[in-house]
């Protein structure tokens, strides 16, 4: 079980951000032996990898923090993560563990699929909840709400690897987030919404 959560929490880091998880994962392999790649993404722990998912990640810290442009970016993320979100679950050891079963073994692709799906679902809300919070906010709290994604993005790719158990709790924490955005979209969709006027009555007799 905590070995899945570390894929999972690492391929749902992947849909806020898709270059930290890789970044942490390439980094511990290449400095550390907390893990351990499997041999066809060893390519991962290379400087010239580990350079250039630095320069993306850069890239994409900032073009997050501008309203409008971040949209597009989310747009253009929409395969980048969730790609993403399957390597770092099949180059994790949760991967390679998973692979001890023998219907695992026959379905190598099953770790990719996981990580896809779950990075596609994150990437999913961050997508539609920066627009509503850029339109509530007059886009001030778009880069605010960027920072704590990169923040949170870091931290669950940490806690996915050394604290597995912790996933679910992050995890319950971005549904929250998200479903709070959600509502407050509903009741300011009903605040602007024009109110009915009731049917005028019959007059009073003068």
């Amino acid at each position: 079980m905590l070995v899945a959560l570390t894929g999972i929490g690492l391929s749902a880091a992947a849909g806020l951000n898709a270059y930290v998880p890789f970044l942490v994962v390439a980094l511990l392999a290449r400095l550390t032996d907390v893990v351990h790649l499997p041999d066809a993404l060893t390519w991962m722990e290379s400087w010239w990898a580990i350079g250039v998912g630095a320069v993306l990640l850069l890239t994409d810290v900032v073009l997050d923090k501008v309203p409008l442009v971040d949209t597009v970016n989310d747009a253009v993320q929409t395969v980048i993560r969730p790609a993403t979100g399957g390597v770092v679950f099949a180059a994790t050891a949760a991967a390679e563990d998973l692979e001890g079963s023998t219907w695992v073994q026959d379905h190598p692709w099953v770790a990719v699929a996981a990580g896809v799906v779950v990075a596609a679902l994150v990437h999913a809300g961050k997508a539609t909840a920066r627009p509503v919070v850029n339109a509530a906010t007059g886009g001030v709290g778009g880069p605010v709400v960027s920072t704590v994604e990169d923040g949170m993005s870091v931290g669950l790719s940490l806690v996915a690897v050394f604290l597995p158990v912790l996933v679910v709790v992050v995890l319950a924490l971005l549904v929250w987030a998200f479903v709070v955005v959600l509502r407050r979209r509903r009741r300011r969709g009903d605040a602007v919404a024009p109110r009915r006027r009731p049917p005028a009555g019959p007059r009073p007799a003068s």
